[in-house]
């Protein structure tokens, strides 16, 4: 996936002021938007508002004579790069289906309700996540397997979805930054200047105290919850196993799929099979269930043809008399993941004429031309990362833009280049899932169910990292020089 930026197609680069008249008026909008719709926005209102960004961004360009195709062909480009997301997020929804059809979400719920202490809930999701997303050098994966799962395990306790997507999204993006396997923990070394795991090493100076302190922030949160008392969790098992044939030999599947992973097979081909192996297990574990989703009482092979189908494309539906396990026993198959699908086309549309159009880069050498110091220019990148992930709606951008705009800059003072690296993920990375019309925020929100503002607040270890990275560098504490040769 090409992410780098083109050059801009003007004669002079345009103003400062007029590169932020589309981000300042998207911004306005946005915030009008989810004021009028709530949670609502994300169904379609906010994806036409990115195109009416992207106009405003293109009305910008024509009066700096950037031709039309230019901007075309750089949306056209960004759209292009989304494409391993949108085929990974169709199938993250068609696995959904087929692993809660074939019992292997409710088997996840039955016995984690029964294992995991509601006490310590909270951080044993930061924790589970976080190896997992190691293992798999995906926060994304890691999201669309184990972590509806835990959101599930935290519905049937009475939790705070907000509360478990966000200890969710903290323990993933842990794993995301420090594994060997991430796509952005291989871009970021590779755009500041240094080697991969000189990169990791130094990244965990910042890293490994955010996860603590989310760690503490979660304990405690998960102290002072009030959690549905035995009787009521005893309920919640009945029902579950009244709906569901449940035993151990479920959990092949999710072993199978996390294993391939592990061995670096293509997160398209695991997820594939995994919904496959899903809709088998359903077939051979679950036939009652097939046949009813399919339209007949008993299983035949139309019926379970059409059962194990309708799993994977549309909405399904659970009868459940337990009213908190009717949502948990719904799932929306690929059909629920075409808003998120929507609104990531509807970014790219956007960032793709603020690049064409040279506003990105407008934007970013002005904050570098403010950096003062050392801090200032540590500051100066967390600001421009977060800036590109609200305009530019990508995270890989956020990493490039500022990794190419920067590098120069942190030689220049005499630091070395696992300084800006560090910075990049600190930043660019984690902020990504913080932003609701960012790929990763769009991504998460939809494959977890839970609204990103509402998981925003509790996404303590994306909150702290742009800070942990800023209080180093105030600090002067690992800032490491480069060494004269």
């Amino acid at each position: 996936m090409d992410n780098t930026p083109s050059t801009p197609d003007t004669k002079k680069p345009i103003s400062l002021f007029q590169a932020l008249i589309p981000v300042v008026l998207l911004v306005i909008i946005l915030a009008y938007n989810v004021y009028i719709y709530g949670d609502d926005a994300l169904s379609g209102s906010n994806q036409f508002v990115l195109l009416i960004g992207g106009a405003i961004a293109a009305i910008v360009g024509f009066a700096n004579k950037v031709p039309y195709h230019k901007m075309l062909e750089k949306v056209s480009k960004n759209i292009k790069s989304t494409a391993g997301a949108i085929l990974i997020l169709l199938l993250v929804g068609a696995l959904s289906g087929t692993w809660l059809l074939s019992g292997i979400i409710p088997a996840m719920i039955y016995y984690g309700l029964q294992i995991l202490n509601p006490a310590v809930f909270l951080p044993a999701c930061v924790v589970i996540c976080a190896i997992i997303s190691i293992a798999t050098g995906s926060s994304w994966t890691t999201s669309a397997t184990v972590g509806i799962a835990l959101i599930g395990i935290g519905n049937a306790m009475g939790m705070n979805s907000g509360m478990v997507a966000g200890a969710v999204i903290s323990g993933a993006y842990f794993g995301d930054k420090m594994s060997p396997l991430s796509d952005t923990t291989n871009l970021a070394p590779a755009m500041a200047g240094t080697d991969l795991f000189t990169h990791i090493r130094y990244m965990a100076f910042t890293t490994v105290p955010t996860l603590i302190i989310t760690l503490i922030l979660f304990i405690i949160l998960g102290l002072t919850q009030t959690i549905s008392g035995t009787a009521d969790a005893t309920e919640t098992l009945v029902a579950i196993k009244e709906s569901f044939n449940i035993n151990g030999w479920l959990f092949l599947v999710p072993v199978i799929v996390i294993a391939l992973i592990v061995k670096k097979t293509e997160p398209l081909i695991a997820l594939m099979l995994g919904t496959l192996l899903g809709g088998l297990f359903a077939l051979i574990f679950q036939p009652e269930l097939v046949a009813k989703i399919g339209g007949a009482d008993t299983l035949t092979f139309a019926s379970g043809y059409k059962g194990v189908m309708n799993a994977i494309t549309v909405e399904t539906s659970i009868a459940t008399e337990n009213e908190m396990l009717q949502d948990l026993f719904t799932s929306g198959g690929m059909q629920k993941m075409m808003g998120t699908i929507w609104l990531i086309l509807c970014a790219m549309v956007f960032g793709g004429v603020m690049e064409a159009i040279g506003a990105l880069r407008t934007i970013s050498n002005a904050l570098l031309k403010v950096a003062k110091g050392v801090f200032g220019l540590f500051a100066s990148t967390v600001a421009s990362c977060l800036a590109l992930n609200i305009t530019a709606s990508d995270q890989y951008l956020a990493i490039v833009v500022p990794g190419k705009m920067f590098a120069d800059a942190y030689k220049e003072k005499g630091l070395a280049p696992e300084n800006l690296s560090r910075t990049l993920e600190d930043s660019g990375t984690v902020t990504s899932v913080l932003v609701p019309w960012n790929t990763c925020g769009a991504y998460q929100s939809g494959v977890l169910g839970v609204s990103t503002f509402d998981y925003l607040p509790y996404a303590f270890f994306n909150i702290i990292s742009p800070i942990m990275t800023l209080i180093f560098a105030a600090f002067n504490i690992k800032i490491r020089k480069l060494i004269k040769k």
